[in-house]
């Protein structure tokens, strides 16, 4: 995510936000670009940074569409499909409540790469100043994207959604009073299901952390044993994260996502799968139960977005719970993940457990160290000396791998730390190579 998080009540914050987005729009300006899309999550500090937002961007030139509080996705469909330059989104995402954020979209609803945010930023912190509009923008209210967004789903002529339909599931629903409830309720009722939801209200006071993460779902899980629900969906403020749980109410862990709809889409339509360097093997599993393998991308859904376009993927993601579904459009989006979960269940007649435990289990280790200073090489090559016979990824660290386990060692792109993370067969094995992982660092530094 690009940009600049602002603590709720922080008087810069506004200042903050105009000096961005006004850059912003002179940015795409000077690329040709005439008119960008405007939307928010349910944050309280949202309304007021949004109106920052649209004021700059329509003093620098620019036609501004403003969305009003839907989806992440939603507005990078409507860029996409809009044919606009690019667009805002007020959103800090995952995030806890207390923060506020930009995330700058381009062409095609594409976050930005990292040479079109290295110039963009260059805009930003640059003593020169901006360049002056030749005119001043519009603003435009546009009250229809989360259903256009639907629609566009249920238009796919290869997702026969009509058994999905049929079986009448029971879905609980956690929104954790973010931007889903404009979109995910619409999508289950249009889907026959029959729907209880908590934190509907979308108004940013998040009852927990929002990240929907195992630890974080036990309520939706209480409601899952409550209403005896086939399956339950959470997601994150700005809805470009799934999680599931099962019919027992435990949840399955974000990696399932992708694997749910990786099944789900291969069985309709063949072709190449991506995801990153730390998503868990869950994947390649179900892709290889289709005859297809997985390609791995650098860690960021702007990456992975690369590398599918390059490779006509046709279904990809991260492990966080973001499914990318490029028919629809190219970015994670919530919508898409719980319509071809439903659509799985629908396929297999199977339980949301049955399917887990019909393929292999993996267990996923995560830590963090200080960054130390100077190279990583020395680390990277003492560790390689620790696991042996392992091929090795070098495009985003170090990811080392064999058949059944794998350790991904990378410098942090927020934080002065490098992440390690590992999966195995079992938790301790996992462990095992958190400790490797450890253990080359210090003897990298003796």
């Amino acid at each position: 995510m690009w940009g600049q998080r602002g603590g709720l009540g922080r008087v810069q914050s506004g200042e903050v936000v105009r000096r961005y987005a006004g850059a912003f729009g002179a940015f795409l300006r000077s690329r040709g670009g005439r008119a960008v899309v405007l939307a928010r999550d349910s944050r309280q500090s949202g309304p007021a940074f949004a109106a920052a937002a649209a004021e700059s961007l329509a003093a620098s030139g620019v036609d501004v569409i403003d969305l009003g509080m839907v989806p992440t996705p939603t507005a990078q469909m409507a860029v996409e499909t809009g044919g606009l330059a690019g667009g805002i989104v007020v959103t800090a995402s995952h995030n806890p409540v207390e923060w506020n954020a930009l995330k700058f979209m381009g062409p095609g609803g594409r976050f930005l790469t990292k040479s079109e945010a290295g110039a963009f930023f260059a805009l930003v912190d640059g003593d020169a100043p901006l360049p002056a509009a030749p005119s001043r923008g519009t603003v435009t209210l546009d009250a229809g994207a989360v259903d256009r967004h639907l629609e566009r789903l249920f238009a796919l002529p290869w997702l026969d959604l009509s058994t999905v339909k049929a079986r009448r599931f029971t879905v609980a629903l956690d929104c954790v009073r973010g931007a889903g409830a404009t979109a995910m309720p619409k999508l289950f009722e249009a889907l026959g299901c029959l729907v209880h939801a908590i934190n509907l209200e979308p108004d940013g006071r998040f009852p927990r952390e929002p990240e929907p993460i195992p630890e974080h779902l036990g309520e939706l899980g209480a409601l899952v044993r409550e209403t005896r629900a086939d399956i339950g969906i959470a997601v994150d403020p700005d809805v470009d994260r799934c999680a599931i749980v099962d019919e027992r109410g435990e949840p399955i862990g974000e990696d399932y996502t992708l694997a749910f709809a990786v099944r789900a889409v291969l069985a309709r339509k063949r072709g190449p799968v991506v995801t990153n360097l730390s998503t868990s093997l869950v994947v390649d599993d179900a892709a290889r139960a289709f005859g297809q393998t997985v390609d791995r991308s650098p860690v960021g859904e702007a990456n992975v977005v690369e590398r599918m376009s390059a490779r006509g993927a046709v279904v990809g993601g991260e492990g966080n719970g973001g499914v990318i579904l490029p028919d629809v459009h190219l970015g994670r989006d919530a919508p898409v993940a719980a319509a071809l979960a439903l659509a799985l269940l629908a396929d297999s007649g199977a339980t949301v457990s049955g399917i887990v435990n019909s393929a292999p289990r993996y267990a996923i280790v995560k830590a963090k160290v200080a960054r130390p200073a100077g190279s990583l090489e020395p680390w990277y090559a003492s560790l390689r000396e620790m696991v042996p016979g392992a091929g090795a990824d070098l495009q985003d660290g170090l990811r080392l791998a064999t058949a059944d386990r794998w350790i991904h060692v990378r410098p942090s792109g927020t934080e002065p730390v490098v992440r390690i993370i590992a999966e195995a067969p079992t938790r301790a094995a996992a462990q095992e190579l958190i400790r490797r992982g450890e253990s080359a660092l210090e003897e990298a530094g003796n």
